[in-house]
């Protein structure tokens, strides 16, 4: 499968309020999102696994990677293609080691340092942010800016994905860092027509 991280969803089944997850991820797909990434932290183990297998679905319905956030055991026993951890989840080596080398691995980072780290011990790909102020997250660290987001990506060979406060007013600034993608929550999910979104989204990243 050919990887192409221009337009990331990740999802947050709060911010549809009540909207259909499935439906809401097959418009993202259509208004040309590249890659989903199913987010629960507050269901349980079954409830994440069922989800998953439906997602899973869209997402090969459409041959967009499909990946599960944090959770090892999910990503594994639904064959995902490939997980993403952050910085306060199972140590990277270890998460490659069980993951295997045929699935991707993508690596949350804020620093340069923590890039290089990601590179040299099994990331295939980085998340770096959040870029500019974001409400998507509780617990999200101070903003790291485009200069930093810059700075990251020129430090390791790996691909780079932004994320974090992104929206069609900051895309052209955010493109200047040279990442190869954009991650969204809210600039998608939480409007009311998802699929217009996201193409509006995917245009002004390729937007000259």
């Amino acid at each position: 499968m050919s990887i192409d991280y221009s337009l990331y969803l990740v999802t947050d089944r709060g911010i549809l309020k009540g909207r259909d997850l499935l439906q809401a991820v097959e418009a993202a797909i259509k208004g040309g999102v590249t890659m989903i990434q199913l987010r629960e932290k507050s269901i349980s183990s079954l409830d994440f696994y069922n989800i998953a297998l439906k997602v899973k679905e869209v997402a090969k319905v459409y041959n967009v990677p499909f990946i599960i956030n944090d959770r090892l055991d999910i990503a594994l026993a639904v064959d995902a293609d490939g997980l993403h951890i952050g910085q306060d989840d199972l140590p990277l080596q270890e998460a490659r080691k069980l993951l295997g080398k045929s699935k991707l691995l993508g690596y949350s980072v804020t620093t340069a340092a923590e890039a290089r780290f990601g590179e040299e011990n099994g990331a295939d790909y980085l998340g770096a942010g959040p870029v500019f102020p974001t409400g998507s997250k509780d617990d999200a660290a101070l903003p790291i800016g485009v200069c930093l987001l810059k700075e990251i990506k020129d430090s390791v060979s790996l691909p780079v994905v932004g994320i974090g406060g992104i929206s069609l007013d900051n895309v052209s600034v955010i493109r200047q860092a040279g990442i190869d993608g954009i991650s969204v929550i809210s600039a998608i999910l939480g409007r009311n027509d998802i699929k217009a979104a996201a193409r509006f989204m995917a245009d002004a990243w390729r937007k000259p």
